[in-house]
């Protein structure tokens, strides 16, 4: 059977369903290995593979709209998935995977309207490579990992719950604060679903091994109606790696 027609006849339990819902609620993010069926695992992370040794780009960049906090990684922008690729853009449309996000949210989870948060593809693979901490902004994010290394070599996820994104003065160390720092770690066929505006979070550096995963980014109902600016993302993703190192 096709990957994506095994997607739509996935059976995911409400007792599941729930349990992630309120794990969302409660620390930001929720495991979802559960949503989406292996043959579909596979089919996504064989496209990824590809993609991030033919089209990968490395970044070196900090953001004083995150407290300049450090982008090192390799990435795969959208426009290069699109165009290389069949499964993801599909994946990531389906209406099967949205309804179990938006069941799991306890709201709509919508395609992102601005094009190139949809999907991206982000690679750690050198010493001291990472995605430092930060808000997204659109409200979820679903993260497939592809690759990852073994927690004592870094590549797990942390995160600070309950937190808002003032991009003029974002004062991270404040919203540190705010409340608890959770940390997750996950292995290769993992999935994850994060309130992404709402919860300040990070990659932790790796020290060794790879991290390899795509995240496709959604918008909440919310998202739709006010006015959202691009400028560190629209940097993070440019067609070519920046030659300043500090981005605002």
């Amino acid at each position: 059977m096709d990957p994506l027609a095994r997607l739509a006849a996935h059976e995911v339990s409400s007792a599941q369903l729930t349990e992630a819902r309120e794990h969302l609620a409660k620390y930001g993010f929720t495991k979802l290995s559960f949503i989406v069926p292996e043959e579909l695992k596979e089919a996504v992370a064989a496209e990824v593979l590809n993609l991030v040794g033919e089209a990968g780009v490395r970044r070196d960049l900090r953001f004083a709209a995150t407290g300049n906090t450090l982008r090192r990684m390799r990435n795969v922008r959208r426009d290069e998935v699109v165009e290389r690729s069949t499964v993801i853009p599909a994946v990531y449309e389906s209406e099967a995977l949205l309804a179990l996000l938006s069941k799991v949210a306890g709201e709509a989870v919508l395609p992102c309207p601005y094009e190139p948060e949809q999907y991206v593809i982000t690679r750690l693979e050198e010493s001291g490579d990472t995605h430092g901490w930060h808000w997204d902004d659109y409200a979820f994010a679903l993260v497939w990992i592809i690759e990852c290394p073994a927690v004592e070599h870094g590549g797990f996820v942390q995160c600070v719950p309950g937190t808002t994104w003032n991009k003029e003065n974002p004062e991270i160390h404040r919203a540190f604060l705010a409340g608890p720092t959770y940390s997750a770690s996950f292995v290769p066929g993992d999935l994850y679903l994060m309130r992404t505006d709402t919860t300040l979070h990070r990659v932790y550096p790796i020290t060794g091994g790879v991290r390899t995963i795509i995240n496709m980014g959604y918008a909440a109902t919310t998202d739709l109606d006010r006015h959202i600016s691009h400028e560190t993302m629209d940097a993070l993703w440019a067609e070519s790696a920046p030659a300043a190192p500090h981005i605002r």
